[in-house]
């Protein structure tokens, strides 16, 4: 069966009129699944049950609930959905379900929700856990788009990050299907200044982000220094941040679209003051904002996280410097669903 969600307005149009119905149907299916939220085509009662009857035939809404659960202590929920088949490259159809999380992340002001975008992730970042599960495919815009309608606290969500498994830009077709259906008029209607999009520096489907979408972007840089920055993140040898830097800069980021860098800090690696220094000269004359977060450890990673005055001394010395700098408060560390965590741990239990 073919999913629903994740397709655009004048897709459903087409479906429409494959169905017998007329076009302006089109538009009726956008609303239920996008507005209304629809989990099954026997809802839409404004479509004639002939119309419902066709469309079941192939089609589905592609709605499913998430399979297990874990709680943190300090209210971070993480989520594990299993997918249909998804694909390994472009064009091709998938061949085996896979496991994928989400993490909701409720704050007082704000409910936040960090979506996948691939099951696992070929990027091989050393200090990440997920890289370690390896890249078991693209996930498709409804299976990105599942993961923000199915949780329960679905309604309560006000903003939306894609920071989970998978690297954004290296899956940029279905990334931005997703968006488009979040942001668009005949969609969600979300604004996209509430969607923050991530990446380690990819830059063929950066280029189409930033060209094509308003949502904020948040850079993982993690160290200033090419030669140390390769070491952490093989994506440095192929796509070095200085030449990413240059496709960004040629941006405008005064307006309401928000740009940050991602920083984690270890401790004697990256958080020194030759670090801080080539960090404010990497940087300079960009309006960004740096994220600094605490280094969460995994199994066998040779790593070891800054220590809090020295996370504050570098958040310090670099503000006071003029590069707008915060320490990201560690939301979820003990269900595995803190930055860098997601390993598909719940999957054990199924």
């Amino acid at each position: 069966m073919v999913s629903l969600l994740g397709k655009t307005l004048e897709e459903l149009q087409a479906v429409a009129l494959e169905a017998g119905l007329p076009r302006f149907a089109g538009k009726q299916l956008a609303e239920w699944i996008y507005v209304k939220r629809a989990k099954s085509l026997d809802e839409m009662t404004n479509i004639s049950l002939k119309g419902r009857e066709a469309l079941k035939q192939k089609y589905t809404i592609g709605r499913h609930e998430p399979v297990a659960k874990a709680e943190s202590e300090d209210g971070t929920k993480k989520y594990l959905f299993k997918t249909p088949p998804v694909p390994l490259s472009k064009g091709e159809r998938g061949s085996e379900s896979q496991f994928i999380e989400a993490v909701y992340i409720p704050e007082e002001d704000r409910a936040t929700l960090c979506v996948s975008t691939q099951a696992g992730c070929k990027m091989g970042c050393k200090f990440c856990m997920t890289g370690t599960l390896g890249f078991h495919g693209h996930l498709p815009a409804a299976e990105i788009l599942n993961q923000i309608f199915s949780i329960p606290e679905s309604e309560k969500l006000t903003n939306i990050v894609y920071m989970g498994e998978g690297e954004p830009m290296d899956n940029i077709e279905e990334v931005m299907r997703s968006l488009e259906a979040m942001t668009a008029k005949w969609g969600c209607q979300w604004s996209p200044h509430r969607i923050t999009v991530s990446s380690v520096g990819y830059p063929k489907g950066l280029k189409r982000f930033l060209d094509e979408s308003e949502c904020h972007l948040a850079t993982s840089l993690h160290n200033p220094f090419a030669i140390e920055r390769q070491q952490i993140m093989p994506i440095e040898k192929n796509h070095p941040i200085e030449g990413v830097l240059e496709l960004i800069r040629g941006y405008d980021w005064t307006r309401q679209r928000r740009l940050s860098f991602e920083y984690i800090c270890f401790g004697g690696q990256n958080d020194t003051p030759k670090h801080a220094k080539e960090l404010l000269r990497l940087l300079r004359g960009l309006n960004c904002r740096v994220n600094l977060i605490r280094f969460h450890a995994g199994v066998d990673q040779p790593f070891q996280g800054s220590d809090e005055q020295q996370m504050i001394w570098l958040r310090d010395y670099l503000t006071a410097h003029g590069l707008t700098t915060t320490i990201r408060r560690s939301r979820g560390e003990d269900i595995l669903a803190a930055c860098g965590m997601l390993v598909n741990a719940l999957q054990k239990e199924q």
